[in-house]
């Protein structure tokens, strides 16, 4: 349910003109709104092509994110190339963490690990290469 005092009251997909309360409001004389389609090309050279309503060409946007691989697309095909061209924008679990934590925290917490594992009698004292 939408709060009362929510921006997106009486509104759906397909809004027509006119109607304060779409919902209730079906006369003849309604039509829907002019949408135009844009579109964006990244540096990979996907398309992307958001719908808009019909507005001034100074509201929409420049720059959209590509829906393929997320990079920055333009209106004129000029985006940016990426600085590295296997990168395909997505980061694993792995490079999230490494931007959080530094190497001293990944040996504090795996030094913490192993003792847990030594106290309750898992692991033997001495690992291979463990000093």
């Amino acid at each position: 349910m939408v709060h009362p005092a929510s921006g997106f009251r009486g509104t759906r997909a397909g809004v027509v003109a006119g109607s304060g309360s779409s919902l209730q409001n079906n006369d003849s004389s309604s039509r829907p709104l002019p949408r135009i389609r844009v579109s964006y090309w990244c540096a990979k050279g996907h398309e992307t092509q958001p719908v808009f309503l019909k507005m001034p060409d100074d509201q929409i946007p420049q720059t959209w994110d590509c829906r393929r691989c997320g990079a920055t697309a333009s209106r004129d095909g000029q985006a940016a190339a990426p600085d590295d061209p296997f990168d395909d924008g997505y980061k694993s679990h792995l490079e999230y963490v490494k931007e959080r934590r530094s190497g001293q925290d990944a040996e504090d917490v795996l030094a913490g690990a192993l003792e847990k594992l030594r106290s309750r009698g898992v692991l033997p004292d001495q690992l291979l290469g463990d000093t």
